[in-house]
């Protein structure tokens, strides 16, 4: 089967990387890092450029869109470290399905929702006045308060929620609810590829440029096996997230399988690349001046949303298992 993007999808990336370009990225996280600027392109300029509603029906305000056209946006915004993240559009929209009230809130921005785990800091807290979360198997939405978290990647917008007695929306939401987590690991995933592969675009060309022993210093098989290790991995990801993508719109049976290895995927995958694009430079590196800590501070924050790497390459192995039986 193909996974590879149309010219629809190809025309779309380039419209979102024109739009996300404006975000400044990597400057814009290392300001909204330092406490000096909120992120970009922030949850305003990104709900009035309507990619971030994409999924949302057209009926409510939305794109009407597929969760691969929104993954396809997502994988630009990773690129550019933009905030706030398109996962919680995403499973705000899975959510909400039904209550068009809502779903036109969440596409004009006059509802600014984040979705609440039952464990670990929420994504995008900072900035959402409205919290949806999973309480004894009933989807509840309402508002709660928010204690901000010391950030390691201030672009994620991480917080604390206190959620107060909310009402209910479904009574029985258990299966919307893991729905809804497996397309936002889907888009996470995604947002996860884009920041992989601009990662190994920095990593080449510094190798290109920079002089030891009078050659470039990717000349040398050291530099080059770990570039390429890192190549093959981004290649490995894309297929994951593009899998991922078109069976939340066309395959559900495949959706748990497909998304759980996307974020596995993603999460060790991104972390490489950090990784090695830090000893590619070598030194500086290591240096808060130099912008290889913001990409790795991504890695280490996104590994630990909807669930940590193990978790979810223990979910492929059940999964598979399951299948194989």
């Amino acid at each position: 089967m193909n996974f590879d993007l149309d010219q629809e999808h190809r025309d779309l990336a380039a419209a979102a990387a024109e739009f996300l370009a404006t975000a400044e990225a990597p400057q814009a996280a290392r300001a909204a890092l330092d406490g000096d600027a909120a992120i970009r392109p922030g949850r305003a300029e990104l709900v009035k450029s309507g990619f971030a509603a994409i999924t949302i029906p057209e009926s409510a305000g939305g794109g009407g869109g597929s969760v691969l056209h929104l993954a396809v946006v997502a994988e630009q915004a990773g690129r550019v470290l933009a905030g706030p993240s398109l996962t919680g559009f995403a499973r705000a929209a899975v959510l909400l399905d039904g209550d068009p009230d809502r779903l036109a809130g969440l596409a004009d921005g006059s509802l600014a929702v984040a979705v609440a785990d039952d464990t670990g800091p929420v994504l995008d807290a900072i900035g959402a006045d409205t919290f949806l979360a999973l309480r004894s198997g009933a989807l509840t939405c309402g508002p709660g308060q928010v204690t901000a978290r010391e950030p390691i990647d201030a672009t994620r917008a991480l917080g604390d929620v206190t959620l107060g007695d909310n009402p209910p929306l479904v009574r029985d939401a258990a299966a919307l609810w893991q729905r809804a987590e497996r397309v936002g690991r889907t888009i996470l995933a995604a947002e996860g590829l884009g920041t992989a592969a601009r990662l190994l675009e920095i990593g080449v060309e510094y190798a290109k440029e920079r002089q030891a022993f009078g050659r470039p210093i990717g000349s040398y098989q050291a530099i080059k096996h770990m570039l390429v290790d890192v190549y093959v991995a981004v290649e490995q990801l894309r297929s994951l997230v593009w899998w991922a993508a078109w069976a939340a719109d066309h395959s559900p049976a495949e959706l748990p399988l497909a998304a759980a290895a996307a974020k596995a995927a993603a999460a060790t995958t991104l972390e490489q690349a950090a990784e090695t694009v830090i000893q590619v430079h070598g030194g500086i590196g290591f240096t808060w001046e130099h912008d290889a800590h913001l990409y790795w501070r991504r890695a280490k924050v996104d590994r630990f949303l909807l669930g940590d790497d193990i978790a979810a390459f223990d979910e492929v192995a059940r999964l598979a298992m399951e299948q194989a039986s």
